[in-house]
């Protein structure tokens, strides 16, 4: 095979892989992140949170269009209150086996048309919440497009459940598709970076 062959079919190899890329982009291109590190207040107000706006605060009056309101006075759960439907949070099978909890999600859950939803509260007992770790919940709310939306939310809770601040907020752009729950990207890069280390030691 002559130079001039080999780098035509490197170089459309190349342009191939780089198509690749493009469209696994596009794929993901729907679902919106926003890193709120929002502390979670122990009393009666909590944070009234708008999703979509990326907004907060501590009075239902204060945020336009709020979805969710996370708050509570007790140090053994934290309460959930939603807007009118069908905003709302994935109640069901935790990590403590109740049905009727917002219940802590496991890597890979699909949030969507199927998932039961409510306001009920969340615990340690009560929907398997951990301590001292992040604790994953699905929701769905109304978008700007008056279309019902999913998502999930990472909630990080310390020694006790009433200390907790909500890390990230996933949801999907496109009304009624649903979206799956996964570690946070930077994350994934982390692991794969201490994966790529470990091996480097190897060789």
């Amino acid at each position: 095979m002559s130079i001039s062959n080999r780098l035509e079919k490197h170089f459309a190899v190349c342009a191939a892989a780089v198509a690749t890329v493009a469209c696994v982009g596009t794929a993901n291109a729907a679902i919106v992140t926003w890193n709120a590190n929002l502390v979670i207040p122990n009393n009666i107000d909590g944070q009234y949170i708008n999703v979509e706006t990326q907004t907060y605060g501590s009075a239902a009056g204060l945020v336009a269009g709020w979805d969710l309101n996370p708050y509570g006075t007790s140090t053994t759960t934290m309460s959930w209150f939603g807007a009118a439907a069908p905003s709302g949070c994935v109640t069901g099978l935790g990590q403590g086996g109740t049905s009727v909890a917002v219940a802590n999600l496991s890597n890979g859950t699909l949030v969507g048309s199927a998932s039961t939803f409510g306001n009920t509260a969340c615990g340690v007992a009560a929907g398997g919440w951990m301590l001292n770790s992040a604790n994953y919940f699905g929701f769905r709310f109304l978008g700007a497009d008056a279309g019902t939306h999913y998502g999930y939310g990472v909630m990080t809770v310390g020694a006790t459940m009433g200390v907790r601040t909500l890390t990230s907020v996933s949801f999907e752009s496109v009304a009624g598709t649903g979206i799956t729950v996964a570690p946070a990207p930077g994350a994934l890069a982390l692991l794969g970076l201490a994966g790529l280390a470990t091996r480097r030691r190897r060789a």
